[in-house]
């Protein structure tokens, strides 16, 4: 284009007053390449007045990690220790070792977070630099780091303060990361190949309490709602971070109702596998060993084998933790045995809110899904000067309880899964060395005849592995004599059974209680009868021996129930039930308390209109009025007031030509008007009124007292 521009070190942050002591230089014109600008602002920025800023400006990651993960996005924030602060700043990423000469040396992703405080820079979209010139104490962005192999990076940040420029080659502006050992990621599998179905239990550890999290922690309401997730395709997403809260999502954000959100999975239809659900969790936080944590069963199979799931914790304006798009697959063709995740919260992105009881703030427009930071807000319960990371408030621990169906898992991850997989197998009485790992039995072929003669049939399992070269393993094959279908007396036999699942938990938190577990059918008979052998078993359990001692037994709290109106103040109430002799039991069964919600609407009351007021002319054409008063005022979004004053014209006789004054009526003299009197209302329309006063009266009809009114304060209350 020809065009040249002067360009100060940092993009606009000068004021004129300080022009003639910025560093300039020619840029490229427009439509050139960005790797010898940006080459050159790295050069400008290691020349002039330089100080050291250890003590007044630090570049943090938040956490502080000395590693990221590739892949992950992390929050970079750039202070000020008070009472300094800054006009403008530049932030780049650099491979380490690298000089800022080619688009090559740059890596990872920043994105803005607020567009009123930073953008990336003009003809340099690797950095990032303010968006206007003011003084500024911190700001903040996303980076994301690069992919595995890249290596160690170097977040480099020089700031502009008046006419001093600090810029860190190592110090508190330059942070160093390397990549995680053993974190590459790798690419997302395109379509699972693990063969058969899993099964899983999800139980949530809910760590979120006083004692943890104690800023500004609700006592009294506290809770988690009840969770709700699904096991689906790849092509459903119930939820993910950069994406927007579905309906389903912000109800439970906000009113941790589960409803909308199971009726848009169940929707889904094929994309979903299992709708996982708990029961909500009130208080937040219980000792285990007197409530087991929440916990529920889903299944997966190759085509539905990831798993997301939310849940609220309340109150709170839209604040929850869950898992999005977790996957339970394996690059090996096999599931996942075991996941433990510590949980964060995050935001759905509808509701403005920053304290646990904030005051419903709709977000207009709706905002994209982001976790929580210790750096949001300084009212907020996780706020850290600091910009540490926010202790997690919740674990979910994913544990595979069976297996269905034939498995292709050829190479298990670790001998572990392979134990495990064995102990879900049926355990034979062999002579199998404990050096030969097997997969389990294949089901049992079809019998060889179809008649009631004798014939065979065979199964198999794979040599998965040898610990012990010199310890030969036996066959992989194995045979059965059989008869055709409707032969065999031994119906029983041919039912092939699962290994019994781990025994649920106890009924109940302290006595005695029940408890179960269940197994499923891994092979039904040949002739389709169905199988006679129970699959599912329940035994008493204990709790605590010493609760025997304790004379009054009570269950737990049932909870809440809704409030008793719709709007406004009413009352909620829940029960327990006593579960010992009455006579020895003196504890309430019912609690009552009250409960608030959103205020009732309240419209506008008038009052009955007025007699119309006398003419204000005394011949010709005039007008008469009439007003009427507000009672109440509309609140909480009640009905508008209508008009409170309305007039109409009147005629009486003609007026004479010359009408005679009444100073002119022989012997009538009047004195001045009055002063008006004051408005009747101060808004929503009055009257005001005078009058004048015959001083001397007069056998004439034209001397006689006056009055007049008019109109005030028409404007809305």
């Amino acid at each position: 284009m020809g065009m040249y521009l002067h360009l100060l070190l940092l993009q606009y942050y000068f004021v004129s007053s300080f022009v003639c002591n910025a560093i300039a230089f020619v840029e490229e014109p427009f439509g050139g390449r960005s790797d010898g600008y940006c080459g050159r602002i790295l050069r400008a920025q290691t020349h002039g007045t330089r100080r050291d800023g250890h003590h007044e400006f630090r570049l943090r990651v938040e956490g502080d990690p000395d590693t990221y993960r590739p892949g992950s996005t992390y929050r970079v924030v750039l202070l000020a220790t008070s009472p300094a602060y800054f006009r403008g700043f530049t932030l780049i990423a650099l491979k380490e070792g690298r000089e800022g000469t080619t688009d090559d040396d740059y890596t990872g992703q920043f994105q803005i977070i607020d567009e009123d405080e930073t953008q990336f820079m003009t003809n340099c979209p690797p950095a990032v630099t303010e968006s206007t010139p003011r003084r500024r104490t911190r700001i903040q962005v996303l980076w994301t780091a690069p992919p595995s192999g890249t290596g160690c990076v170097i977040l480099k940040a020089s700031i502009v303060q008046k006419r001093v420029i600090y810029f860190q080659d190592e110090g508190s502006l330059t942070v160093q990361l390397c990549e995680k050992e053993g974190e590459a990621t790798q690419a997302p599998a395109i379509e699972c190949c693990a063969c058969g179905t899993a099964k899983y239990r999800l139980t949530f550890y809910g760590n979120w309490s006083e004692k943890v999290h104690p800023k500004d922690y609700p006592r009294r309401a506290n809770h988690w709602s009840a969770l709700i997730g699904a096991s689906h395709s790849r092509s459903y997403v119930l939820w993910e971070y950069g994406g927007y809260a579905s309906e389903g999502v912000r109800q439970v954000a906000e009113f941790g109702s589960p409803i909308k959100m199971e009726e848009e999975i169940r929707q889904k239809g094929d994309e979903v596998l299992t709708v996982i659900k708990t029961k909500a969790q009130w208080p937040a936080w219980q000792p285990f060993n007197l409530r087991a944590a929440p916990s529920a069963e889903f299944s997966v199979d190759r085509t539905r084998h990831l798993m997301s799931f939310l849940t609220m914790l309340g109150p709170s304006p839209d604040w929850n933790v869950g898992l999005s798009g977790e996957d339970l697959c394996t690059k090996e063709c096999g599931w996942v045995q075991r996941l433990e995740t510590d949980l964060i919260p995050w935001d759905a992105g509808t509701d403005s809110g920053v304290t646990y009881e904030s005051p419903n703030k709709p977000t207009v427009p709706q905002e994209k899904i982001r976790p929580l930071t210790s750096l949001d807000h300084l009212q907020s319960p996780f706020y850290d000067p600091e910009g540490g990371a926010i202790t997690p408030v919740a674990r979910v621990v994913v544990e595979r309880i069976a297996r269905k169906g034939e498995q292709c898992n050829v190479v298990p991850d670790t001998i572990d899964d392979i134990v495990a997989d064995i102990g879900q197998e049926e355990k034979e009485t062999d002579d199998t060395p404990e050096t030969c790992i097997y997969s389990g039995w294949s089901p049992w072929s079809a019998c060889s005849s179809s008649t009631c003669e004798k014939g065979r049939r065979m199964r198999q399992r794979m040599l998965k592995a040898q610990l012990d070269l010199s310890v030969p393993c036996p066959h992989t094959q194995d045979f059965q004599p059989c008869m055709g279908p409707g032969c065999s007396r031994e119906e029983p036999s041919t039912c092939m059974m699962s290994e019994w699942i781990s025994w649920s938990a106890c009924s109940v938190s302290c006595g005695m209680g029940m408890r179960s577990r269940e197994r499923y059918v891994k092979q039904y008979p040949e002739d389709g009868s169905l199988c006679q052998l129970n699959t599912e078993e329940t035994e008493k359990c204990v709790v605590n021996d010493e609760c025997y001692t304790i004379p009054c037994m009570l269950s737990p709290w049932s909870e809440w129930s809704e409030c008793s109106v719709t709007c406004g103040r009413g009352i909620r109430t829940r029960q327990r039930m006593l579960k010992s002799d009455p006579a020895e039991c003196t504890e309430e069964l019912e609690q009552t308390e009250k409960c608030m919600l959103p205020e009732c609407p309240v419209d506008c009351m008038v009052s009955e209109w007025t007699e119309w007021s006398e003419c204000n002319k005394t011949c010709g054409k005039g007008h008469t009025i009439r007003t009427r008063m507000i009672k109440v005022e509309p609140q909480f979004g009640g009905s508008y007031c209508p008009e409170t004053i309305q007039r109409k014209k009147c005629k009486l006789r003609k007026c004479r030509r010359k009408p005679i004054k009444e100073e002119e009526v022989p012997g009538c003299r009047m004195q001045p008007w009055s002063s008006w009197t004051e408005c009747t209302k101060p808004c929503g329309g009055g009257i005001q009124e005078r009058f004048r006063v015959a001083k001397k009266r007069t056998k004439s009809k034209g001397c006689k007292d006056r009055k007049e009114i008019r109109a005030c304060n028409a404007r809305e209350c």
